[in-house]
């Protein structure tokens, strides 16, 4: 059974001005979109913490799911982000939360502030060995043992153990990561800077093979397009078009492409924008899908 198509939108976690986050999120939440997602880059002096903001925001609303979109896994331990994904957001905001994770990129960065530097391959390595971590932790076992070079658990008492909805959603690129999706994840947060839609396909294909190779049933897989864009008055780019273009555009990803949740990133005047796909692009989106 095909997953329903979801909508949403980012939120950017700026500091400054103070009261802007909470703004475009109860905002967000009032519209009535599925998703808001929030990008982790600790090192960023201009942005406030993701997983402290994603807490406060969460107590804010009322319906929104939250997601980071992508935790920076090579300075967030799996363990604790487990803890804190299943605890604080899951368990406090009513099943509202979805863990989306990486792994990791501007290593310079990260070396700054304390973290590993790692080779692309340690880098999967790693997510691949964070993935089993955080299934441990929210097992609900008694005790788990979880062996690796980058994370291990060796006896921890895990818990509390979330509910059911709550899944683990890969932000990923390559065949290895992309195999490693398929086969082991939730849910899959792809940005359409980094994947355009010449490059989607292959790429959606080589997920739902690795999904079917690991016995597991495709279309099962939460797969959320982020799009950095703008609804415009005329089509001057990809993207930076009008709402019925933007509808176009997305029911082909839907039905074509087997895409089935999209994520609007404003160029500007976000407010706004959030409101035009709203209440212009997701109910063209819905009134042209098949039911």
């Amino acid at each position: 059974m095909p997953l329903p198509v979801l909508f949403g939108a980012n939120v950017d976690p700026l500091a400054l001005p103070g009261g802007r986050s909470l703004r475009q999120a109860t905002l967000i939440d009032r519209l009535g979109l599925d998703l808001l997602t929030i990008q982790d880059h600790p090192y960023q002096s201009a942005f406030d913490d993701t997983w402290t903001l994603l807490t406060f925001l969460a107590a804010r609303t009322s319906s929104v799911t939250l997601v980071p979109t992508v935790s920076c896994l090579p300075l967030r331990p799996p363990a604790v982000l487990a803890k804190a994904a299943a605890t604080l957001l899951d368990r406090l905001s009513g099943s509202r939360v979805q863990l989306g994770l990486g792994a990791g990129a501007f290593w310079d960065a990260i070396a700054a502030m304390g973290g590993p530097r790692r080779t692309p391959a340690e880098a999967v390595a790693a997510l691949e060995e964070a993935i089993g971590v955080i299934r441990a932790m929210w097992s609900g076992d008694r005790s788990v043992r979880v062996p690796g070079e980058h994370y291990a658990l060796a006896g921890v008492h895990p818990g509390p153990a979330p509910g059911e909805a709550l899944g683990l959603w890969l932000g990923s690129y390559g065949p290895r990561t992309l195999a490693l999706t398929g086969a082991r994840a939730d849910g899959w947060l792809p940005s359409h800077a980094y994947l355009g839609l010449d490059a989607l396909p292959a790429a959606v294909a080589r997920l739902d093979a690795a999904a079917e190779d690991a016995g597991r049933d495709p279309a099962s897989l939460r797969k959320v397009y982020n799009i950095a864009g703008r609804v415009s008055g005329t089509s001057s780019a990809t993207f930076d078009e009008p709402a019925d273009v933007w509808a176009e555009r997305i029911v082909e990803l839907v039905t074509e492409v087997g895409m089935n949740g999209f994520v609007l990133w404003p160029l500007d005047d976000h407010e706004r924008q959030y409101a035009l796909f709203a209440e212009e692009v997701v109910p063209a989106v819905r009134a042209s899908l098949p039911r």
